[in-house]
């Protein structure tokens, strides 16, 4: 990390890359292990019922933060905004040079996860979720695909580009593993048909 004229610029690799994304083998091992069930309803849900973009630390909350991991060259102002850099999304392969064009995607939706799981969590265990920086819950991507993909699983929709299926495949496992989500029997067969990309 380096200070520049009040500014800060973070090194990093030029792609979005969170953190613990698991091996095949253990993909496949926890998605033997999910439960399959029918996604559950909607009544109820809100995304203000999942705190996010919370204060990590100074003035830098969850959103900046993933600014500064995934991106290169990224830097920021005394409020942590990041003034200039570079990002990759590998949901599409596109590169953007201004942070208003990347979203901070969550791997698996708010709205996903309320019906798969999340409606009977606490506001803190909800909290936790949509800010989990050690899981590879978080990643930087094209704002528009990110919006194309909405509260979606990958029974409906994928990245796209096939070559990083299997990423995203071990990516989502991972979360729902994690929190005990459940999948649906066609998200099942998806991701089972993403593995084989890998």
């Amino acid at each position: 990390m380096l200070a520049l004229a009040g500014a800060v610029v973070v090194s990093a690799p030029a792609s979005a890359t969170p953190p613990n994304i698991p091996s095949e083998s253990t993909a496949r091992y926890e998605l033997y292990h999910l439960d399959v069930a029918p996604d559950g309803s909607m009544d109820g849900y809100d995304r203000d019922k999942f705190p996010h973009w919370s204060t990590v630390s100074g003035n830098c909350n969850t959103r900046e933060t993933v600014l500064r991991r995934d991106g290169t060259d990224v830097e920021t102002d005394s409020s942590c905004a990041a003034t200039s850099g570079r990002w990759y999304s590998p949901y599409d392969g596109a590169t953007w040079y201004d942070s208003s064009d990347v979203d901070i995607d969550h791997m698996v939706p708010l709205a996903n996860a309320w019906r798969t799981g999340a409606s009977s969590w606490t506001t803190a265990e909800r909290e936790r979720f949509a800010n989990d920086l050690s899981y590879p819950q978080l990643i930087a991507v094209t704002d528009n695909v990110n919006q194309s993909k909405g509260d979606q699983g990958p029974d409906t929709w994928k990245p796209y580009r096939t070559s990083y299926w299997c990423t995203y495949a071990k990516m989502w496992i991972h979360v729902k593993y994690r929190y005990s989500l459940t999948i649906n029997e066609t998200e099942e067969d998806q991701l089972y048909r993403m593995l084989y990309y890998c």
